[in-house]
């Protein structure tokens, strides 16, 4: 018998940045109503940007690693939201679960300096920050999303 969790995975292509952020930035944000997963379809190492990024606001996901979306296909999950196009495009059905498409740009492609690397990287997280607190108040998951 599952347990009455919400039940999410977050697919991007890398799942070095956007999917962990979002995985790590749902779990706190969920208050314990939530268990959230990330996968990519062409998994890298997490980006040590998107761990510092993490961290600044007392998230941590130094301990994360990324994972194949293969991973996962035989699990149930009650939402599946890709993070970027490509995901998107690669993962084009799901085989179980509510299927979202969220798009956010990829910081791991910015240049410049690491002041404006981070800058980029503070903006993503935040922007998924956004997103999933309107996703936990719109599904009722949470009534305080913040």
């Amino acid at each position: 018998m599952r347990d009455s969790r919400v039940r999410v995975l977050f697919i991007c292509s890398g799942n070095s940045c956007r999917s962990q952020m979002a995985e790590g930035l749902l779990r706190t944000m969920g208050k314990g109503t939530v268990e959230a997963y990330s996968a990519g379809t062409e998994p890298k190492s997490v980006h040590p940007l998107a761990i510092q990024t993490m961290r600044d606001i007392d998230i941590d996901i130094s301990h994360h690693r990324s994972k194949a979306v293969d991973e996962f296909l035989e699990q149930q999950f009650d939402f599946v939201i890709s993070v970027c196009a490509r995901a998107a495009e690669q993962c084009p059905a799901w085989p179980r679960g509510e299927q979202i498409r969220w798009h956010f740009d990829d910081p791991a492609e910015t240049t410049g300096s690491e002041e404006q690397k981070l800058a980029v990287f503070r903006r993503v997280r935040n922007e998924i920050r956004q997103r999933i607190g309107l996703f936990l108040l719109a599904n009722r998951i949470v009534t305080s999303a913040s």
